[in-house]
């Protein structure tokens, strides 16, 4: 054997070990410096839309569920909320009715209303308005101060005259026979052009555009003359609430979350507003949300917390309504609001 070549294959095989050696080392190093990421679990979120019983604005159910929205709540809470809006055709209860929307808002007396007639399974889950928006207004320069000051005068109302009116002129002793009734639009502008003497308006709402015009008001509205008077509620269907309380459960504990905030930082609430009306004037977003949150607390309300709801409340309201022929059906109040839901949402996260 060659001494020579068998000195030469020993120092091939010390370096090819050698190589070895460094290179589990080397891997070893890297491994220990990279541990491999831990799997991020997927959240699997539930989807919902919520549909607004109008255009983008400071309604108090609005601006709770804006909040909610914008500060994660709904996340949170495992939901994936779409927000729409309603043109205010009633489509909101027609996409209600086929599923396509889970959660709206409506007017007390409208969904005691479309209850009856035409039957349909609305149920108020949170009470947001405890007193009306409903109301009448006259400038103050026209030296009315009481309704009875409507006797030889012209009183606008929307559609069709409301209970609410009715109700007022009674209340006041107001004869009937001597106030003209005009169906007029939604232009506060006929009241200074003096197309009619009072006219219907939204406390939140036309009350800021008068007084932006330079105009002072007198303003009258039932529940000042001890008629009961409700406003706005987040609204569900019998069949949704059958299917999957748990996301209403859910929807509502953001929800309310949202309006409490609006309620502690109202300026950052109207910032949020904003972002889904920014045409909209400021100062009128913050006037109606001020509004909107002063006739959200009641005795209801100081006992049992916001969005609360009771069947002397809805029966009160509905005597009302049949009283002045708004309803000729009756309505199972029972059927007609729950508060199951809202009472699961304040036990805390599941």
């Amino acid at each position: 054997m060659n001494p020579i070549a068998g000195g030469a294959s020993m120092s091939k095989t010390h370096h090819t070990l050698s190589l070895l050696l460094i290179l589990v080392v080397v891997l070893g190093i890297v491994g220990c410096a990279t541990p491999a990421a831990p799997a991020t679990p997927t959240i699997s979120l539930k989807h919902m839309v919520f549909m607004a019983g109008y255009k983008p604005q400071a309604n108090l159910p609005f601006v709770g569920v804006y909040v909610a929205k914008e500060k994660g709540y709904f996340l949170s809470e495992g939901l994936d909320v779409e927000i729409q809006h309603s043109t205010g055709r009633g489509e909101h209860l027609q996409l209600l009715m086929t599923g396509a929307v889970q959660v709206t808002t409506q007017d007390a007396a409208v969904l005691l209303q479309r209850r009856a007639d035409p039957g349909l399974p609305l149920v108020s889950i949170a009470l947001i308005g405890q007193r009306g928006q409903q109301a009448f207004a006259a400038l103050k320069s026209s030296g009315m101060r009481t309704p009875k000051d409507w006797e030889g005068k012209r009183v606008g109302y929307k559609g069709t005259p409301p209970p609410d009116l009715f109700a007022i002129m009674e209340a006041a002793g107001v004869d009937r026979t001597r106030v003209e009734l005009v169906n007029v639009g939604f232009d506060p502008r006929v009241l200074v052009q003096g197309l009619v003497d009072v006219y219907p308006l939204f406390k939140s709402n036309e009350p800021y555009l008068l007084r932006q015009m330079g105009y002072e008001l007198v303003i009258w509205e039932a529940a000042d003359y001890g008629v009961p008077t409700l406003g706005l509620a987040y609204v569900s269907s019998e069949e949704q609430i059958q299917r999957d309380p748990d996301l209403l459960v859910r929807f509502l504990r953001a929800a309310m979350k949202g309006i409490e905030d609006a309620r502690t930082n109202p300026e950052e609430a109207v910032d949020i507003v904003l972002k889904y009306a920014p045409q909209a004037d400021r100062g009128h977003m913050r006037f109606m949300l001020e509004t909107e949150l002063k006739d959200a607390e009641s005795e209801v309300t100081r006992a049992h917390g916001l969005g609360w709801q009771t069947r002397e409340q809805w029966e009160a309201l509905y005597e009302v309504l049949r009283r002045y022929n708004a309803i000729t059906k009756p309505v199972e109040i029972d059927r007609v609001f729950t508060t199951a839901l809202l009472q699961k949402a304040r036990q805390g996260t599941p």
